[in-house]
């Protein structure tokens, strides 16, 4: 049972990530600078993050990403159309 919650965890994320790229293409489509859409982005995700866990928590978070960034980890290239 546990693989299938997983598996329904990894469902949810997959349409939550489709749901934000159909946004982007949209704004991004309309007009707005992608850097606009990534600020506006980050700061709902944090704002919730926040609501949801606490200052201190999202914190440990951010302060997290700085050697994942350095690592590359978010590094994509991505294909204009």
């Amino acid at each position: 049972m546990q693989a299938h919650e997983s598996a329904d965890g990894d469902d949810a994320r997959m349409k939550a990530l489709n749901y934000i790229l159909e946004a982007w293409e949209e704004g991004t489509g309309s007009g707005i600078a992608p850097e606009l859409m990534a600020y506006a982005a980050l700061y709902t995700a944090l704002t919730d993050l926040v609501a949801s866990f606490g200052e201190d928590s999202v914190v440990t978070l951010v302060n997290g990403l700085a050697p994942r960034v350095q690592k590359g980890e978010f590094t994509v290239v991505r294909s204009r159309q």
